[in-house]
């Protein structure tokens, strides 16, 4: 497979997947987390899909288009492990949807990062919110979910926070 048809078959995953996220949490209250703004795009689609949601986004810099960064407010900007957990004084156990493309194309260095921040990011999610990720996570509390139809295993993550230890 192309390089070409590798990258579109990842965007088409990925917003299909956002697409059922936004479906599951459509009725229950709280915000949005985008780990990884990157040029903007899914975090773009996210405020164009749910105008309403408050969505706090997190990235070690900035480098994405001025029309697809948020509001300076939501923009959380350092180190994953770091944003993540001063984030969590305030919003602990609210967020209803995190996003996460966090991918470095270097599996050794994105096993570390997952394995540093998933405790974190379960920490700031609702009971029932709804993970997404271009990453495989291994938290105790998340039950892994099924990907629509369309998408590839492997290709994308969904995970739904359980209340309490259940394991996946």
């Amino acid at each position: 497979m192309s390089r070409l048809d590798s990258f579109i078959r990842r965007l088409n995953a990925q917003r299909n997947c956002i697409d059922l996220a936004l479906q599951l949490v459509d009725h229950m209250t709280g915000p949005f987390l985008e780990l990884g703004l990157g040029n903007g795009r899914t975090y773009d689609h996210l405020r164009e899909c749910a105008p309403d949601r408050d969505i706090y986004v997190f990235d070690r810099t900035i480098a994405a288009h001025p029309d697809c960064r948020p509001p300076q407010r939501f923009m959380m900007v350092g180190e994953f492990s770091e944003t993540l957990e001063s984030f969590a004084c305030q919003y602990s156990g609210r967020a209803v949807l995190a996003h996460c493309d966090i991918g470095s194309g270097q599996p050794k260095s994105d096993r570390i990062l997952v394995q540093e921040i998933g405790t974190k990011i379960s920490n700031l999610m609702a009971d029932d919110g709804i993970v997404l990720s271009d990453q495989c996570f291994d938290v105790v509390n998340w039950l892994e979910c099924d990907l629509p139809a369309d998408t590839q295993p492997g290709r994308y993550y969904i995970y739904r926070k359980m209340s309490g230890t259940s394991r996946r």
